[in-house]
Formats: structure tokens, sequence, C-alpha cells
């Protein structure tokens, strides 16, 4: 298990708090110009911490619309950020599992097209694509409809704990470990309170993370931290949790 840390589009937040974590997950903001992202720092700040690299493709992408042409736009977009993301030797990209009317039945059929197509872009620049559980969100898939989709296209799923959390409360977390849990090669993990999608540190929140232990343990995939703070031993603290949490010394 590669234990990382999320540090969104900042190459300062990097730096300042990736010591000690195997990888850094680097998100492509929203319309970005891979042109204006400073590769060489890039690379020689993952050389000086020793680490390597995911990405998270843009978080309000849709994945599918009703609309074949914007479909295929998504598609040859989407495929430019995975061209750098292999360019400067990311190892996944995450993808949140979005429609523009997720509760549409009819777009499901072309979600999984557009999941295999984006997935092959992937495979092409030799990043692996991870979708990820966003049905929290006014746009994301629900849990199980998401599950069956990437069984359905072999896709590898990024579960994120606190997003099924804020879903379905731990029992959603539990369904979806225990009938998806060997489709999961990447977690985002942190804490959550039902109020909100808060990122909170692991054991600030209502999570039971017994049940990723669970259904976990032995995890040989790659985790990411996904705190929503600066702070180095709360950052350290959480990925301490849930490297014991899943029994890996």
């Amino acid at each position: 298990m590669d234990c990382g840390l999320t540090v969104g589009d900042s190459l300062d937040r990097l730096d300042e708090t990736l010591e000690g974590f195997d990888f850094a997950e680097f998100t492509l903001g929203e319309g970005v110009d891979t042109d204006t992202i400073d590769a060489d720092r890039l690379e020689s700040s993952l050389e000086a911490a020793n680490t390597s690299l995911c990405v998270h493709l843009p978080f309000k992408q849709d994945v599918v619309t009703p609309v074949p042409e914007i479909n295929d736009a998504i598609i040859a977009y989407l495929r430019q950020l995975l061209e750098w993301a292999g360019s400067v030797g990311a190892q996944k990209a995450v993808l949140h599992g979005t429609a523009r009317n997720p509760h549409d039945t009819d777009l499901r059929p072309l979600f999984a097209d557009q999941l295999e197509a984006i997935g092959e872009a992937a495979a092409d620049c030799g990043v692996e694509l991870v979708v990820e559980n966003v049905g929290h969100q006014k746009r994301g898939l629900p849990l199980t409809v998401l599950g069956d989709l990437a069984r359905e296209t072999n896709t590898a799923v990024c579960f994120d704990v606190g997003h099924a959390y804020m879903e379905d409360g731990n029992d959603g977390v539990k369904r979806f470990a225990s009938q998806y849990g060997d489709l999961v090669s990447h977690l985002h993990v942190h804490d959550a309170r039902s109020r909100g999608d808060t990122h909170l540190p692991i054991g600030a929140g209502e999570i039971d993370y017994d049940i990723i232990s669970e259904y976990f343990a032995g995890f040989d995939g790659t985790v990411a931290v996904e705190v929503f703070t600066d702070d180095v031993p709360l950052l350290r603290d959480t990925a301490d949790r849930v490297t014991d949490c899943l029994e890996i010394e």
C-alpha cells in the first residue's frame, strides 16, 4: 500500500506538506491550461520528497450529457489532460462519476460508453483511470449505479469513504465496500459529519473506519489522505490511522 496526499492544484502546498507521503494527488482545475503548470518544478518537488504522482481530473466536468457532440468533446478534452498526466509520470487519474442528470436512466448506457472511452484514452497515455463516487453531489451517480457501471466497463474505482458516508451513512460505506470492494484500487480517506462534506481528519467525525478495516485489510492499492488542512501533524495522524486500520506495518 502507498499512502499519499491530495494537494489540490497548489505546488506550494505540495512542497509544504508532502514529506513522508508516498505520492501526491495533484488536481487539474477547471479549464486548466497545462502549459501553465510548471512541470519542471513539479518534477523536482516530487524528486525531493521521493514521491510519485497521481492526478485528479477537473471536479465539475460531467462524464456524460444527452448531446453526442458534447460527449465527444468531453472525451477529447479529458484525453488532452491525460496526455499531460502521462507525460509527467502520473500513475492514476481520478474521475468524478457524474452525469448531466444522474437519475436519467437513459444516460446510463451512454455513461458506460463514455467511461470506456476515457479509460482507453488513459491507458493509451500509461495512466490508470479510477472513477470516484460522488453520489452526495447534485450530478453524482448513486453508489450502487456507479459500482454496477464500473463493473460493467471493467473500470477501477476510487472509493471516497467520506463521500459514501455523506450519501448514505455508514450503511452506504459498508454496502459499497462489501459489493464492490474488489474494484477499488484507490481510496480517498477523511472523516465527515452529517452536517456537511467537511473532509475532517480521521477521528474527528462520525465514520466507522472499522468497516474499512473489515473489507480492506491488507489493501495493496493507493490511499490518498484528503483532509482539508495544511497542518502536517494532522495529515500525518490521519495517514497513521488509516495505515493502522488497513493493518499494514
